[in-house]
Formats: structure tokens, C-alpha cells, sequence
């Protein structure tokens, strides 16, 4: 689901806490699992990177400073610090993500020069998020990517899996190392985003653009609101 549109953590995550595990330990374990979304993900979206390898190379130190950044401030900080934060990041992006078109319009209108460095800049801050906390993320990203340099949905989403995956991988790394992780549900977990990194590319170049924004949206919405309601 992840890699079609960006959800992945908006149902793992909840699993996870489903299934008995603490919030803290749901959340070092999904970010482990979750690089099994990357490998798939990467070479069933070869299509819309090749010839952006450049691009990719330019952006790939944000995305893993924000993944080092986010990673650290999980281990030696209290969750509580961004427990409340999270849904209003959450709903931004989801109503970015609904608005695109206009925000896009808006973008190529007032921002045309500087949009790249707001992009640095904004990909810095998800992928810190995404070290943190990661539910939302693709979203956060997808959304940033749609509006900030590239409004064909099937290649920003494959911007955005090569980005977190970029991220994630750093989180794992850390979290393996210090963090307390429940393997079976990592690599159960693992398994299956693996399998969505492979086919969800494909399943995103047929879903109707339009509509698929409009889901992943929704979704957003109804997580940010659950988070504000029940806080992590």
C-alpha cells in the first residue's frame, strides 16, 4: 500500500500497537521493516527515474541527514516533545496533498526560483520526522514532491520511495543498534513490504492519478485526526 501512494505506516504502524507491542517498540519496529519497502520499490520504479540519477545523488544527503536527525532525537529525547505535533503535520500534508493542483500553480506562479531550496529544505524536515516518528511520512513527502518539483504522481511517488528509503534505512541502522526491536514482527513485516515495494510501482501507474491523491489524503486526515484524539 506504501508504495502506490504513500500509506505504508498508516496501517503498519496501527497493527503494530494492534497486536500488543508499545507504542515506542511499534515504532522502532516499523522503521526496521520498512526497508524491505525499498529494494522492490527502487527497481520497479526504474521507468520514472531513469535519467534523474543526478537529481537523485543531489537530494540523497538530505534525506539521510533528516533520517540521522530523527533517528537521534527518538533515542535520547521524550516521545512527548512531538507527540502532539505530529497530527498537524499529518493534516498539512494531507491537505497539501488534496490542494496540489492549485499549490502546484501557485508554486510555478510566485515561487519558481526558490522552490528548490524550500524542496532541500522541506525533504530535510520529512525525512527527520520520518527518523522519529515515520507514520505520515510518505504522505508528507509525496505531497512536498507533487508540489515542489515534479506533478506527474507515478514519478513523484517514485521519488519519494527512493527518498525514505534512503531514510529508513539510516533509522534502521540505529534503531537495530541502540533501540529494543521485535524481530518477528520486523521481518514478518519485512516480507510483505518487500512484496508491495515490487508491485505497488506497477499498481500506481493504473490507479487514476486524481483518485489516488484523494485516497491517500483521506487517509492522512482520518490518521491525524485519531492522533490528536489518542496521542501516541
Amino acid at each position: 500500500m506504501g508504495t502506490a501512494g504513500g500509506i505504508t505506516s498508516l496501517i503498519s504502524y496501527p497493527v503494530l500497537l494492534a497486536v500488543g507491542l508499545s507504542p515506542l517498540h511499534a515504532n522502532m519496529t516499523n522503521a526496521v521493516a520498512l526497508i524491505g519497502n525499498w529494494p522492490g520499490s527502487t527497481l520497479a520504479g526504474r521507468p520514472e527515474l531513469e535519467g534523474r540519477a543526478r537529481r537523485l545523488r543531489q537530494l540523497m544527503p538530505f534525506a539521510a541527514a533528516g533520517g540521522v536527525v530523527g533517528t537521534a532525537l527518538l533515542l535520547v529525547t521524550p516521545g512527548s516533545i512531538f507527540d502532539h505535533a505530529v497530527p498537524f503535520f499529518l493534516a498539512a500534508a494531507s491537505i497539501a496533498l488534496l490542494c496540489q493542483p492549485r499549490l502546484a500553480t501557485w508554486r510555478r506562479r510566485y515561487l519558481a526560483g526558490a522552490s528548490r531550496y524550500l524542496f532541500y529544505a522541506g525533504l530535510f524536515g520529512v525525512c527527520c520526522y520520518d527518523g522519529y516518528f515515520g507514520a505520515g511520512s510518505g504522505v508528507m513527502l509525496l505531497a512536498l514532491i507533487l508540489v515542489a518539483i515534479d506533478e506527474q504522481l507515478p514519478r513523484a511517488n517514485a521519488y519519494k520511495n527512493f527518498l525514505l528509503g534512503v531514510s529508513d534505512v539510516i533509522s534502521a541502522i540505529g534503531f537495530a543498534i541502540f533501540g529494543s526491536i521485535d524481530w518477528v514482527a520486523a521481518c514478518s513485516l519485512g516480507f510483505g513490504a518487500f512484496l508491495g515495494g515490487v508491485y505497488g510501482p506497477r499498481l500506481a501507474r493504473r490507479l487514476p492519478a486524481n483518485a489516488l491523491r484523494i485516497v491517500v489524503a483521506l487517509v492522512g486526515l482520518g490518521l491525524a485526526v485519531k492522533l490528536f484524539i489518542e496521542p501516541t
